[in-house]
């Protein structure tokens, strides 16, 4: 079994919002997306989706995009982004999910021996920062670390994969409070997207610890899911 990831799909949430204001590379990436998933994706493994799926407003409107994901083949594990509005109460969401999709909020998974935890993330403080994002940021460290106590509430020994909305460290990849968690909890893999156009460049990747990073928007990984563990 191979774990997948791709986030920020930025589906239309049933409304006319086409992607390709945000440049070329956006033409028709929909398309492209289904194209290169059901051509790697088999219906064993897994796909993580961190965040940024659809534009919609309102549950309801998600919905056809809810749909299309889970048309595609594999189990889907997803995360809120930023522009997930449609997100409401948790219960709810898993509601509309239906067979074969999973949401993670302040909680994880174990699917498939494989053990599934994250959390949204907010812009790294630094100098200058605001206090509003000063305080999402702590938020977000505290949320991160009770899905990481779930997960090893749930297994000792399974492989941890941590998905992230946002970068959970910088460029340079120097330590944060989420970089500490992440590694204190012997995670194996994070995979974070939010990062497009310039910032892809930019966003770190590799080694930190034992944990491997990726980044996972969908624009730098030209619309294709990514495979991030095997199993």
């Amino acid at each position: 079994m191979t774990i997948y990831a791709m986030g920020d799909l930025h589906l239309s949430g049933g409304d006319d919002k086409p992607m390709d204001v945000f440049g070329p590379q956006w033409t028709d990436h929909a398309r492209r997306i289904e194209e290169n998933w059901r051509s790697r994706v088999a219906q064993s493994d897994i796909v993580l989706l961190p965040g940024d799926i659809s534009w919609a407003m309102q549950l309801d409107h998600a919905r056809p995009d809810l749909e299309w994901i889970r048309s595609l083949p594999g189990k889907k594990v997803l995360l809120r982004g930023n522009h997930d509005y449609w997100w409401s109460a948790i219960g709810r969401v898993r509601d509309a999910l239906g067979e074969g999709m999973y949401a993670i909020q302040n909680d994880a998974l174990l699917l498939d021996g494989a053990l599934i935890a994250g959390s949204r993330l907010w812009l790294l403080p630094g100098e200058g920062s605001k206090e509003d994002d000063r305080r999402i940021y702590q938020r977000e460290v505290l949320r991160l670390e009770m899905s990481l106590k779930d997960a090893r509430r749930l297994s000792q020994d399974a492989p941890l994969l941590v998905m992230c909305h946002y970068p959970p460290t910088d460029q340079e990849g120097r330590d944060t409070e989420c970089t500490d968690l992440i590694s204190s909890y012997g995670a194996r893999v994070c995979v974070y997207g939010h990062l497009h156009g310039a910032g892809i460049a930019s966003a770190f990747r590799g080694e930190k610890g034992n944990t491997r990073y990726h980044l996972v928007s969908s624009d730098s990984l030209s619309f294709a899911p990514a495979p991030v563990f095997a199993l």
